[in-house]
């Protein structure tokens, strides 16, 4: 008796959908994450038990580095319709340096170009008279220039004092009660301080001082959650 002979199939495995579907996955969570931002020194945020999310759009990051710096951040609204990061950032840049160079005529205008280089920067921090040079740098340059020079100038008292550091605070305030999201920067919501374990507690308190001088009341400490012991 003849053996009856099997037709062989082909062993190759058809992976054209399952590319597509990769593809598919890999540009939905490239277009919803949000990615971390570089800040310009590394700051160990205290331990925690409060399980308060910080909000990651319509808010301002104050960074109080270990040498005693402050920086800022600057993150607009996620809806098109209202205040995007970019136009946050540009709107707050001219309000502030308009306001500074009132009182030093003298100081160079910022340029159409370097107004839209700030735009796409997470934290700055260098004085007003550094702005128009700082934005002429490279990315590189700009980063080890944050790091030797940078930091806000905040006076140690507030009273009679209009530092650089609340000329930025009342730019924000301007910027965002024009686009009508003031109630979410006083409200409490709008405002986080981010002070590591080594963060002079003296700068701390200068920083919540000028905040509160600004009637910036409420506003939320960044920490690192810390399982709570039972």
């Amino acid at each position: 008796m003849g053996k009856v002979k099997i037709k062989k199939s082909s062993t190759v495995i058809d992976m054209t959908a399952m590319s597509d579907v990769t593809v598919l996955l890999l540009t939905f969570f490239m277009l919803t994450s949000t990615f971390l931002q570089k800040e310009p020194v590394q700051v160990i945020t205290p331990p925690a038990t409060s399980e308060l999310k910080v909000p990651d759009e319509k808010l301002v990051q104050v960074l109080i580095a270990p040498d005693g710096k402050v920086y800022m951040n600057l993150t607009g609204a996620k809806d098109s319709t209202q205040l995007s990061t970019e136009t946050f950032r540009t709107e707050v840049l001219q309000e502030a340096y308009g306001e500074y160079t009132k009182t030093h005529p003298g100081a160079p205008k910022l340029t159409v170009r370097q107004a839209k280089e700030f735009s796409k920067i997470g934290t700055f921090g260098v004085k007003m008279k550094d702005i128009a040079s700082w934005l002429n740098l490279s990315l590189e340059k700009r980063d080890e220039f944050l790091k030797e020079k940078g930091g806000i100038p905040i006076a140690m008292t507030v009273e009679g004092t209009n530092n650089e550091f609340q000329i930025w605070l009342q730019a924000i305030k301007s910027v965002m009660q024009s686009h009508g999201l003031g109630k979410d920067l006083i409200g409490g919501q709008g405002v986080a301080v981010k002070a590591g374990q080594d963060s002079p507690y003296s700068l701390v308190q200068v920083v919540m001082d000028n905040l509160q001088q600004e009637r910036l009341n409420k506003f939320v400490l960044m920490t690192s959650l810390k399982v709570e012991e039972e």
